[in-house]
């Protein structure tokens, strides 16, 4: 594929003496070079001579949330391209490039709970009707997915775990079926049940799950794949009344996160959080941007700021194949936006697809995976890899996100838990932008090119 922008990722290493009395700062960056992935350069950190329009004010001491990382889903069909696709041997080089820092540093995982659009086919871990769940198996898990799990926890034990049902068993629902319908109100307790056995059989593997969505997009119950629509009443009682007394009563750790839909629709988590009894079971609340306005996290931090907020879920795919673009509207628009608006994290689609943007389970026709790897194991790297790395390379688990002001270059600032310091910035101009990071009277001044990304990292 040509692409006509290169991704960036900016270096700045230790302190070092410059002519100037200054430090050096590594670079390592995207603009239009032909023939090279990444451009290094230098940048001195010299003294502060006051602010200007182009200037970006960082303050390391104003903080706010702690980072949980960055990554994708491990989908059914990624975790089908992962071990049939490659060898082992180049599986595990790619999860090395995947998983650490000395890759684009992926931290975190989601994993569908069934079946998905994602998935070799429709299936629920108890497809029979089974009130006691005695014959709940996680037997469709076992043939790619927990295999390649482990493999990604091997290369990287830290990772966090998210897992999302697309639908309960059929014969739970209304509609008989795991596509369309509303859970049965008399099928709520066996169904919080059933995800706590799925919590638990996954501990069984080693897999332990940090959190879980209730609903995968429940305001969407027309797909020809699995789907529930779920109201936010119906969420409410199911957590308030089922999911959340469970869990404390069995002393599950598991974070329970709502909505895991659209940002043009925050009044369905605020809703639920308004509930006394509910919001005690409740960590935060989860968002996709296939509609609406990213800020609307902000809404949700504004009406309940003790509560967090998780971005899980955004696509890219042939309807948007500008490589450019999607680097700078990955990592500026949507990264910068949801982190700025309190998100703990940032997950995308697929992990990995083939050449075929599959397989499928009647799922979107043409989205993309961070990864396509072909069935003759060549792998090419899609924008969202570059994107991931400008944050999973340098933003580590636990980093707090810091103040920084807005300006020319969409930006966000942190400090990692060893001291280090990290920007990610991107210009969203036509034209190049000099533009000069002002932080505890010291300045480092970049020349961004138009559309250039770059991260920026010092000690």
């Amino acid at each position: 594929m040509k692409r006509e922008w290169l991704a960036a990722l900016l270096l700045i290493g230790s302190s070092s003496a410059m002519a100037g009395g200054g430090r050096e700062a590594k670079v390592l960056s995207s603009y239009p070079v032909t023939g090279k992935m990444y451009v290094v350069g230098k940048a001195p950190i010299v003294k502060s001579i006051g602010s200007d329009e182009n200037s970006v004010v960082i303050n390391f001491q104003e903080k706010y949330q702690a980072m949980e990382g960055v990554g994708a889903a491990l989908t059914g069909s990624s975790a089908i391209v992962f071990k049939h696709n490659l060898s082992a041997a180049k599986r595990s080089e790619l999860f090395k490039e995947l998983f650490t820092p000395q890759g684009i540093g992926i931290d975190y995982v989601r994993l569908t709970i069934g079946a998905s659009d994602f998935s070799r086919r429709t299936f629920s871990y108890c497809d029979e009707v089974d009130s006691s769940l005695t014959k709940f198996s996680l037997a469709e898990d076992e043939r790619e997915v927990i295999p390649m799990m482990k493999e990604i926890l091997a290369v990287n034990p830290k990772i966090k775990i998210m897992a999302s049902p697309w639908s309960p068993p059929g014969w739970m629902k209304s509609s008989n079926s795991m596509v369309g319908g509303h859970l049965k109100p008399e099928c709520y307790d066996l169904y919080a049940r059933y995800l706590i056995k799925y919590i638990e059989q996954m501990g069984k593997h080693g897999i332990r799950i940090d959190a879980i969505t209730v609903q995968n997009e429940p305001e969407y119950g027309t797909a020809q794949y699995p789907c529930m629509l779920m109201s936010a009443e119906e969420q409410k009682v199911f957590v308030r009344d089922f999911l959340g007394p469970k869990f404390a009563s069995r002393k599950i750790k598991t974070k329970i996160i709502l909505f895991d839909h659209n940002c043009d629709n925050p009044s369905y988590p605020i809703s639920i959080l308004n509930d006394k009894v509910a919001r005690k079971f409740v960590a935060g609340s989860g968002f996709h941007h296939y509609a609406g306005n990213v800020d609307a996290l902000c809404a949700v931090h504004n009406a309940h700021p003790d509560k967090d907020l998780y971005f899980t879920e955004q696509s890219g795919g042939g309807w948007a194949p500008n490589f450019s673009d999607n680097v700078q509207w990955y990592t500026g628009h949507l990264m910068v936006g949801a982190m700025r608006c309190w998100s703990k994290n940032m997950l995308l689609w697929n992990l990995a697809l083939d050449e075929n943007d599959g397989p499928k389970n009647n799922g979107c026709s043409n989205c993309w995976g961070i990864v396509r790897i072909k069935s003759d194991g060549t792998v090419e790297r899609n924008a969202e890899y570059y994107a991931l790395g400008h944050y999973g390379k340098f933003v580590r688990q636990n980093a707090r996100r810091v103040s920084s002001s807005t300006g020319v270059v969409d930006n966000v600032a942190f400090v990692n838990p060893n001291g280090e310091k990290v920007v990610v910035a991107a210009n969203r101009s036509d034209k190049a932008q000099k533009i000069s990071f002002l932080f505890e009277g010291q300045r480092l001044t970049h020349t961004f090119e138009a559309h250039e990304v770059a991260s920026f990292i010092w000690r």
